[in-house]
């Protein structure tokens, strides 16, 4: 009996320290629920660890980092625009880290973490645009905009959707892009013109697509791959890249200053750089392209060569003081009329 109960006791101990071993991980998640999900569960199929993972969108994920930064609950933040995660990383709530897996990403994920001192990476591209309805469309006997400046014709009053810059990287990158676009104070004027035909500012940057979707509106200002995987889901939603030129992001992950579980941290950090990871993406309507060169884009996903980027100052409307003056006039001109 007493060494069945020494055998049994050593065994329960090695087991938890096998669990001890596999850790944990807070993760703080911007893209799209499903990826967040696959995410989550691929890295612990993988190494056993647990994930809490929180998704939210690229804006309420800084501001909670910034909240948290006197008592940091978060491990990494995975996914979002690059812009507040180049502000974060500024402002010194991000970790310096260089994963072994840097030489096989393209020269726009480096070029990020070149950017933010090592403090974040490239994890994903995708190109600003907005999409529409056709069925809607069609019923309202509307012509389809093709241009930034369509946007504001009378014709769509009521019937546009965007996010709200303050809690959406999409909303932001929006902002930035028109004000490269036309210039600060064409830009301005014409987000008031817009305003008069926004229905709804949303919390997440890829809602209002997918209200174009439920017939909800008939045009969402979105991130172009948000609209093929609407396109894709069966709704009647086309793509539409802006004649004018648009933006693009570079979606990013950090590591969040002071993390408590730093080492499991890292492992995710070069786990979501793998190329087969990377891949996984379309598996969930994820139709952005991936930044390991192994990972070959999902062949519904816009191809940036055919789209008329402009060259988007990421360090510039990336900065604190930037996106804060920014979104403040935004504030003041447009969402107070």
């Amino acid at each position: 009996m007493k060494t069945l109960l020494t055998t049994s006791a050593l065994a329960l101990l090695a087991l938890a320290g096998t669990a001890q071993a596999a850790g944990k991980l807070t993760l703080y998640c911007s893209p799209q629920e499903e990826w967040c999900q696959l995410m989550v569960t691929e890295f612990t199929k993988a190494t056993g660890i647990e994930v809490a993972m929180t998704r939210k969108s690229s804006g309420e994920t800084y501001a909670q980092i910034l909240a948290e930064k006197d008592n940091p609950k978060g491990d990494v933040w995975w996914g979002g625009t690059g812009d507040p995660h180049l502000q974060a990383a500024e402002e010194g709530l991000t970790e310096e880290y260089a994963s072994p897996l840097m030489d096989e990403l393209h020269d726009w994920a480096k070029n990020q973490h070149d950017a933010a001192g090592g403090r974040t990476v490239g994890i994903y591209a995708g190109a600003l645009g907005f999409g529409y309805n056709t069925e809607l469309l069609a019923e309202k006997g509307l012509t389809e905009p093709s241009c930034w400046e369509d946007l504001v014709k009378e014709d769509y009053r009521g019937e546009v959707q965007m996010a709200n810059p303050n809690s959406s990287g999409t909303a932001y990158t929006t902002l930035a892009t028109v004000v490269q676009v036309m210039g600060e104070d064409a830009a301005f004027d014409w987000l008031r013109a817009l305003h008069q035909n926004i229905n709804q500012y949303t919390k997440s940057g890829s809602a209002p697509i997918k209200a174009a979707a439920r017939g909800e509106t008939t045009i969402g200002i979105v991130f172009q791959h948000d609209a093929v995987t609407q396109r894709v889901g069966g709704f009647p939603i086309k793509p539409m890249s802006p004649c004018e030129g648009t933006g693009y992001e570079i979606g990013s992950m950090s590591i969040i200053k002071d993390a408590r579980n730093m080492e499991e941290a890292k492992q995710f950090y070069d786990f979501a750089l793998r190329a087969d990871i990377q891949a996984m993406a379309g598996s969930v309507g994820a139709y952005q392209v991936p930044s390991n060169m192994g990972a070959a884009p999902p062949p519904e996903a816009p191809k940036l060569e055919d789209i008329k980027l402009i060259d988007y100052d990421f360090k510039k409307y990336g900065s604190s003081d930037e996106r804060t003056r920014l979104l403040s006039k935004w504030d003041k001109e447009v969402n107070a009329q």
